[in-house]
């Protein structure tokens, strides 16, 4: 009886749990992993080093910016929909999904 009522109450815990997980989500999909070359951060269009995405350009349109108005880094959307995150040394800090 308390292998049934066990199993009773972590059944909707499981359920829910794969509920929160989807694969266009993660980073383990091809299509938002960093090892994609279109989400590298060595590949010249997310570059730091391109004048699109340099600090140094003030008519930039992609850049990421703190609460206090201080750029943090800069946004590029990658040709699978998926848009990168970068920090201004070029270091990818996240991802938003395609919304394919």
């Amino acid at each position: 009886m308390k292998k049934i009522l066990a199993v009773v109450l972590l059944l909707p815990t499981v359920a829910l749990a794969q509920a929160v997980y989807n694969w266009n989500n993660s980073p383990n999909n091809w299509v938002n992993s960093p090892n994609n070359w279109d989400n590298s951060p060595n590949n010249w269009n997310n570059s730091p080093n391109n004048w699109n995405n340099s600090p140094n350009n003030f008519g930039s349109t992609n850049g990421v910016y703190d609460n206090r108005g201080n750029r943090i880094g800069y946004e590029v959307p990658a040709p699978s929909g998926v848009i990168n995150y970068f920090d201004n040394s070029g270091n990818r800090m996240g991802y938003k999904p395609s919304g394919r």
